[in-house]
């Protein structure tokens, strides 16, 4: 038997059990499929078993391709799987997290990794600029469903953390080149030059071009799915759920060429395909089909997450470093979340479960390989990695134990409205108070 065999005989037990636990730990227990996982993988690399070695320092260029893939296909899938039309006023929590909590999470992470570690302004831009976005791979329990055809059957709390989650792992490449910009000017004597040209191409063209890539490629894909005049053509009508992989890599490969922020223009597409025929069955299909991918890779990832943890990955960990980790999700994030959502008209159990539930995870793991491989920063690689690691692994152990039973309990005292307070008054107020029907 070869380490080969060994491997292949793992990535089938994991696949099945991808299949089988979900339905396992539905019924509210305080478990979840990524936790599950992860200890597994921390369980098979203690045996003294011939097996591979993980290690994201030497295999970087590997680890950022694989965690590429994982977000871009959840991006798709969290696109897919929002009713609600895109709006300002419909969409007011997600613009609260993103321009208020997001730069809050920022600045305070920045600032306790140079206070309590002693980093570098640079790594530590770099460690929150990792940290700041909401993961949409790890976050199942806390968003939206599968697709229906009421526009408004969401309610506010699972909406507002899919929405973010959707959004802001785009918005954290401008943070992150400009943790790159800022190692490279302290290499080259403090200078400031590079922040109008960061400003400029990494904060506005690049962003822009990723939205306006996204309804682009998304509208045209809108168009052959549901109203090209040809059967041939009209794919929903061959109800392939394959197709959704297509959409994701031509949205994600067009606008990185056009040098966009591909992240965003994935979640954009998915936004616009959804929005060419709202209410159509063949939604669903492609979501399912993008689920089960994503559970596959999410199952292959955060088992090598464990690896590495049961190899050492943790060991330049110090306890300052796991004190930041922890500050971040039992501190930072819940005040930056409840800040940013002051104002907005949602009950008080609602604001502070959409503050706490910002989980980190996959994403994290793509900036970090991502940020190394741009330039060398004034921290050792491993120790970027293990307090990175030890976030990710402390929300998924905080998170995946408490999303569960909290949103559960959320569920019965919201009764069975199900939507947030203050949505209806925002919907006539978009609307008018007849659905389908604008206010006078």
């Amino acid at each position: 038997m070869t380490i080969g065999d060994g491997v292949l005989a793992w990535l089938g037990a994991a696949a099945l059990g991808a299949a089988v636990l979900p339905r396992v730990v539905a019924g509210r227990r305080p478990l979840s499929l990524p936790l599950i996982f992860l200890l597994c993988g921390i369980g098979v690399y203690l045996l003294p078993l011939p097996l591979p070695t993980v290690d994201p320092v030497g295999d970087r260029l590997l680890v950022e391709h694989a965690t590429e893939i994982c977000v871009i296909i959840s991006l798709m899938g969290a696109g897919l799987a929002l009713d609600r039309p895109v709006g300002l006023r419909r969409w007011a929590a997600t613009w609260r997290l993103l321009g208020v909590t997001m730069p809050l999470t920022v600045v305070c992470t920045a600032g306790a990794a140079w206070w309590l570690l002693d980093w570098p302004p640079a790594a530590a831009l770099l460690l929150a600029a990792v940290l700041a976005p909401t993961d949409p791979v790890l976050a199942s329990e806390v968003q939206v469903g599968e697709p229906t055809e009421e526009e408004h059957d969401e309610d506010e709390v699972r909406f507002a953390l899919t929405s973010e989650a959707g959004l802001n792992d785009g918005l954290a490449f401008p943070l992150t080149y400009a943790a790159v910009a800022l190692a490279a000017a302290a290499g080259a004597g403090w200078s400031a030059d590079w922040v109008g040209s960061w400003a400029v191409e990494d904060l506005a063209y690049k962003c822009v071009v990723g939205v306006l890539g996204g309804l682009l490629v998304g509208r045209l894909l809108g168009w052959l799915f549901f109203r090209a005049r040809s059967k041939v053509l009209r794919l929903s009508h061959h109800r392939e759920g394959f197709v959704a992989l297509g959409a994701t890599f031509l949205s994600y490969g067009v606008t990185e060429l056009a040098g966009g922020y591909g992240f965003l223009a994935v979640f954009t597409t998915a936004c616009a395909i959804r929005a060419a025929e709202r209410a159509h069955g063949y939604h669903n299909v492609l979501h399912d089909f993008v689920e089960q991918i994503e559970r596959l890779l999410t199952v292959g990832l955060l088992f090598l997450l464990g690896a590495f943890v049961a190899l050492g990955g943790l060991a330049p960990l110090t306890w300052r470093g796991a004190l930041v980790a922890l500050a971040v999700l039992l501190v930072v994030r819940p005040l930056a979340g409840w800040v940013g959502l002051l104002g907005r008209r949602m009950e008080h159990r609602e604001r502070w479960v959409v503050a706490g539930f910002g989980i980190r995870g996959i994403g994290s793991l793509y900036y970090l390989a991502y940020g190394l491989g741009q330039t060398d920063f004034p921290v050792p690689a491993e120790e970027l990695w293990a307090v990175v690691t030890f976030t990710v692994l402390a929300s998924v152990v905080l998170h995946g134990v408490t999303a569960g039973p909290v949103i559960d309990r959320l569920d019965r005292l919201r009764g069975p409205a199900g939507t947030a307070s203050g949505s209806e008054e925002e919907r006539q107020g978009e609307e008018g108070p007849f659905p389908g029907r604008p206010a006078a």
